[in-house]
């Protein structure tokens, strides 16, 4: 039972959403109407989706099961025209925020699928191993300000064993300020610099060497205070002085901060809020030692074998919870030439990375974006699509869906916007409205199914690849 509002979430016009489910059923290269439907029954059907079988029951899949699978076996998608979609879907004025992540889609069992890799797992929690078999994927979520379970997905990349996940996300970072240019949103005089946020287990350098020369800002975060150091830059060269000019500068140990020279800018922000007192301090011009390993085994070293950035120190009164943090949080930031380092916006910009795993919980545990048995990588490409598509159509309708709440839940409140799970509840109503811009399904009989007396051998099994590393540059590989 729903307790209904009187009136409808906000009026607003559903112009755009109608012309995103036309570019999303134009992006379809085959079995383009069945695809559509099942994107409908994703949003539609009761409660979250547990498997594929049952979304062609909902009323809004108009085929069989059959078509259903057949549409994932043998359908297609145009991936460039939907990220350009994505991108024009982003809400007008929103900052430029983007978070960058990988994302595990476990498929432990699933022996007959191929291009599965071990997945980091932080929940498998048996003693052992923390990776899991399955499909990794990079994704691009754009974030906004404020606390808000909404997130914008804009790209998603499948990662092979022998991909490097720098280099994929660079990729799709570069692909991503691209389209924000042609959309106008940045590259302009006055425009603000887009910002793509990592989380530690990206290389800071490598990131930054990846986007060099690109629009775009980088922030990382950093941990492994106790071990992890950086260096200044080299002092001058004495008159007279002979030898290899030196690459590296003082010794800065994020464990022995205190130990420091000054910082080169102090913020602090008496009451944040949520967090008390904040202070944040910036070194500037400070560098890692790189080694031909890893990402920089497939690329040049930078000049001079280093790459700089601004070390951002963030010490916080308190957590939302009450508790004293255990040491200040660091981060690593680099912008284009020309762009300063706005150290409010940095550290205020890498809280807002998390709103991308309450993404990733609602399309897991809602929209059943892991729970589908495909069997091929790119069928799982293909379903990830449609999830990425259906999260930017409950977003584009969040203020027209009606108001459809359980008895025990509160209304929600004037001025803001309903949860993704309350959008999607009455998502049904919105699409009774616009309609959808597939056929109908042709009336036929049912196939001669499989010739009389034929086999069908076991399908092959596939090994889970392991992730292969290059050889450092200047070494001999193994033999054999």
């Amino acid at each position: 039972m729903a307790v209904v509002s009187s009136m409808p979430w906000g009026g607003g016009g559903l112009g755009r959403l109608s012309w995103f489910r036309g570019e999303l059923y134009r992006c379809f290269t085959g079995r383009a109407d069945a695809l559509m439907d099942l994107a409908d029954a994703v949003l539609c059907r009761e409660g979250p989706v547990r498997s594929l079988a049952e979304l062609s029951e909902a009323a809004e899949f108009r085929r069989g099961h059959g078509a259903l699978y057949d549409g994932l076996a043998a359908g297609g998608i145009d991936a460039g025209r939907l990220r350009d979609a994505l991108v024009a879907a982003l809400p007008a004025g929103m900052p430029l925020l983007f978070a960058v992540d990988l994302t595990a889609w476990p498929r432990p069992d699933a022996r007959c699928s191929p291009g599965r890799m071990h997945c980091y797992a932080c929940c498998r929690c048996d003693g052992r191993r923390k990776t899991v078999p399955g499909w990794c994927y990079s994704r691009v979520s754009g974030v906004e300000w404020g606390s808000s379970s909404w997130v914008h997905p804009v790209d998603a990349a499948r990662l092979g064993p022998g991909d490097d996940q720098v280099e994929v996300a660079a990729g799709q970072v570069k692909g991503l300020a691209a389209r924000l240019a042609a959309d106008g949103r940045c590259g302009g005089p006055g425009q603000p610099v887009p910002v793509a946020i990592f989380d530690s287990g990206y290389s800071p350098g490598a990131v930054s060497h990846a986007l060099a020369g690109e629009n775009v800002q980088v922030l990382v975060r950093l941990r492994d205070e106790g071990r992890r150091v950086f260096w200044g830059p080299p002092p001058p060269r004495r008159p007279g002085e002979k030898g290899r000019a030196r690459r590296h500068g003082a010794r800065f140990k994020l464990g022995e901060w205190r130990d420091w020279p000054p910082p080169d800018e102090v913020l602090a922000v008496a009451d944040s809020g949520r967090y008390g007192r904040v202070e944040v301090r910036a070194w500037h011009g400070l560098h890692q030692k790189t080694q031909s390993r890893g990402y920089f085994a497939r690329h040049p070293l930078p000049p001079g074998g280093a790459v700089a950035g601004t070390v951002i120190q963030v010490a916080a009164q308190k957590l939302p919870d009450g508790r004293v943090p255990d040491g200040p949080m660091w981060l690593w930031h680099t912008a284009p030439e020309g762009t300063g380092c706005d150290l409010d916006m940095a550290w205020r910009a890498y809280l807002r990375r998390f709103d991308a795993e309450h993404g990733f919980r609602f399309e897991k545990g809602t929209l059943g974006w892991t729970c589908a048995r495909v069997r091929t990588p790119e069928q799982a490409d293909l379903w990830t699509w449609i999830i990425l598509a259906a999260c930017t159509q409950l977003h584009l309708a969040r203020r027209a869906v009606p108001d459809l709440r359980k008895p025990w839940e509160r209304p929600v409140p004037p001025g803001k916007d309903p949860s993704p799970v309350r959008a999607r509840r009455a998502f049904r109503h919105v699409r009774a409205r616009l309609g959808t811009p597939a056929r109908g399904p042709k009336p036929s009989a049912p196939g001669p199914g499989r010739p009389k007396g034929s086999t069908r051998g076991p399908a092959p099994r596939h090994e889970v690849e392991k992730k292969t590393e290059p050889p450092a540059r200047g070494r001999k590989p193994p033999a054999g």
